[in-house]
């Protein structure tokens, strides 16, 4: 059904005019070639760009087409999983050095949207992780006690003063994150890239990379009508790369994520619907999402895909859930729908791939890609622009031997491989 590409997705009906951004039509050189438009292609090709850099950012479709322009728009602070499983899977010093790096990116995110002026419905008042029943405010209090272990500006909220902030009964607690918020999701992402090009950048739209070859100086880029050369690369696709011919695609799950909308609610309504306008998640094994956008629209979304057979069902389910939190919606007609895919690694974590000299592939997000993304983003750029592996931490990054002949691809945690980069603030 909606891929994206219509005005089901609410997203692309409100986030403006579209990038000037014409396909690539000639063969050209550059410091850094990139493979994708999301919020790691564009906010590397935005540092790099700052730092001085030229850039070539090659996208298939458009800028944020894939999961930066289809998912809820929370930006949330650190990984699914709690700061202490981090340094159980990466150690004590990368792990720490990752958590701390993105327990701040909720701060990136919001410092470059102030710097850039980008306009996509920014909201910094927190987010709520909701108990969906009794015997989950234990995993919320456990959260709390690492967040705060943290510094964190989290609090547990009582069932009342759920109630009172989103409106709904339904819940038995929530934790409140004060370093989160809620932005236009695409709205960001393509600000990042008219950012990137103001500071110099080269962003090509409808430009599928067709394969990458590697000469002793420099990668090449073959693209539909022409070819970037350049000494670094960055393959940015997460889950909606392409095969393509000399690079190991990436190993993932991939899942989706539906989101539905209805009209703008009532001024009155919207009084005692979320009036902070925090963005909610909650503790369900299969989760849902909820949270209101500038118009007013209440969005609520869950795990799986509207164009299978089961999408008149998550249909259905998303009338019931309304009507479940809010009562006085029920009835309330949804007037947008849309899906996308999520890249889920076993162990919950991103990764990066070294791909050879100065070229590494960063993927698996799990369905939290703004600010990792955009901090992940920003450490790329730092180590393509100087290919200095010391800023990688030693012994935990190794070269493909054959990295072009199906070599078999080697997963390192992005912690490890970029967390030098990453803390280096």
């Amino acid at each position: 059904m909606n891929d994206g590409r219509s005005d089901g997705n609410l997203w692309r009906s409100t986030a403006g005019a579209a990038l000037d951004a014409p396909p690539l039509g000639d063969a050209v050189e550059a410091d850094i070639v990139i493979i994708g438009g999301g919020f790691t292609g564009c906010s590397a090709a935005l540092h790099l760009a700052e730092a001085g850099a030229s850039v070539r950012l090659l996208e298939a479709e458009t800028i944020g087409f894939g999961g930066s322009g289809r998912n809820v728009g929370l930006v949330n602070a650190g990984l699914w999983l709690e700061p202490e499983k981090v340094e159980a899977v990466l150690g004590p010093v990368l792990g720490r050095r990752l958590n701390q790096a993105l327990a701040a990116g909720p701060d990136l995110v919001f410092e470059l949207i102030g710097r850039h002026a980008i306009d996509c419905e920014a909201v910094r008042n927190g987010t709520l992780h909701c108990a969906h029943a009794a015997s989950a405010v234990g995993g919320l209090q456990e959260r709390l006690r690492q967040f705060k272990a943290q510094g964190a500006p989290v609090e547990l909220l009582s069932p009342d003063e759920t109630a009172r902030r989103t409106g709904s009964s339904a819940f038995h607690g929530a934790l409140l994150d004060r370093r989160a918020g809620t932005i236009q999701p695409l709205a960001y992402c393509r600000g990042l890239a008219r950012a990137a090009v103001s500071q110099g950048a080269a962003l090509h739209e409808g430009t599928p990379a067709l394969q990458v070859t590697r000469d002793q100086a420099a990668w090449c880029v073959e693209t539909p009508k022409g070819s970037v050369r350049a000494p670094a690369l960055l393959v940015a696709v997460n889950a909606y790369g392409r095969p393509l011919p000399g690079v190991a695609a990436p190993a993932y799950v991939p899942m989706h994520y539906f989101q539905l909308a209805s009209r703008p609610l009532s001024d009155n309504l919207r009084k005692s619907i979320l009036p902070e306008r925090q963005g909610c998640w909650d503790t369900g094994t299969v989760m849902s999402s909820f949270r209101l956008d500038a118009a007013g629209r209440l969005l609520v979304g869950a795990m799986g895909s509207l164009d299978s057979l089961g999408g008149g069902t998550h249909r259905a389910w998303a009338a019931r859930k309304l009507a479940a939190l809010f009562p006085e919606l029920e009835g309330t007609a949804l007037e947008h729908a849309w899906f996308g895919r999520i890249a889920m690694t076993g162990d919950h974590l991103p990764k990066a791939v070294k791909l050879g000299d100065r070229a590494i592939s960063i993927f698996g997000y799990g369905g939290r890609g703004i600010a990792p993304g955009t901090v992940f983003g920003r450490a790329a750029a730092r180590y393509l622009l100087h290919g200095d592996e010391e800023a990688l931490p030693s012994g935990l990054l190794s070269h493909y031997r054959e990295p072009l002949a199906g070599a078999k691809q080697t997963f390192y945690e992005l912690g490890a491989t970029l967390a030098h980069a990453v803390g280096d603030r």
